[in-house]
């Protein structure tokens, strides 16, 4: 039966992107909000078969720490279901994602449209300056940046790896940086189509204050992703609240 509900939330997912991108493609003749509102359309699209089909339920917790306005978001990144909530979450997200998204029948329309920030990982320093200088342009339009810190999903329980680009953002932006937890790749996983059944919780942070140097603005990021998510994983080893988190920070190539 668990298989079962796994195939038809697979078809779920994957038929709502042609779906909504087609059948609602006047949206990319127009403005950048009707756009959005059609990615927003999809996201609960995605959520409700979630919940009625797979029998995963998600909670957002933190909502009095969100961001509105220009904000810099760095969420933990497990899922493909950590990139879906946040258009149910925040006013008008804009991700970093990778370049070869761009070209993506149905993802890539919506993509360009509403200016998400490519990222050609290949270039290194000069995708580094291009990403900035992106999401210094999406600020000054009022948009909250979401990047991964550590640039791909994660295994629950991995050891983290943040890189460099969310503190040369942070640094730009020279304003709070809104961290975000979550236990998603518990339910969804990284690959495939294992679906759990359960509750996943994503964790709206306390904002981490603007001015810090790289290093500590580094490490209290990651300590702050990795204990809170710690604390709402249901993995045994999770459940315990731990002092503090050590996380190896990787430098820029």
């Amino acid at each position: 039966m668990l298989s079962l509900r796994r195939a038809l939330f697979a078809l779920w997912l994957y038929l709502s992107m042609p779906i909504c991108a087609v059948g609602m493609s006047p949206a990319l003749l127009m403005s950048h909000r009707p756009a959005m509102g059609v990615i927003k359309i999809w996201a609960r699209m995605v959520l409700f078969g979630l919940r009625w089909i797979m029998g995963i339920t998600v909670e957002v917790r933190g909502l009095e720490n969100r961001p509105t306005g220009a904000a810099l978001v760095a969420p933990k990144h497990q899922s493909m279901l950590d990139i879906v909530v946040p258009f149910t979450v925040l006013d008008d997200p804009c991700f970093v994602l990778k370049k070869e998204l761009m070209i993506v029948p149905f993802i890539g329309w919506f993509a360009w449209k509403t200016k998400m920030i490519p990222v050609d990982r290949s270039a290194h320093a000069k995708a580094l300056k291009d990403m900035v200088r992106n999401a210094r342009a999406r600020l000054a339009e009022g948009r909250q940046v979401v990047i991964f810190p550590e640039g791909t999903r994660q295994l629950p329980g991995a050891e983290p790896d943040y890189k460099p680009g969310v503190a040369a953002i942070y640094r730009d932006l020279e304003g709070p940086c809104w961290p975000v937890a979550t236990n998603a790749g518990e339910h969804w996983p990284a690959k495939g189509i294992g679906f759990k059944p359960g509750r996943v919780i994503f964790n709206y942070l306390p904002p981490l204050p603007p001015g810090l140097k790289r290093a500590e603005f580094m490490n209290r990021l990651a300590a702050s992703i990795e204990q809170a998510s710690a604390e709402i994983s249901s993995r045994p080893e999770g459940a315990v609240t731990r002092r503090s988190v050590s996380v190896p920070v990787r430098e820029p190539a």
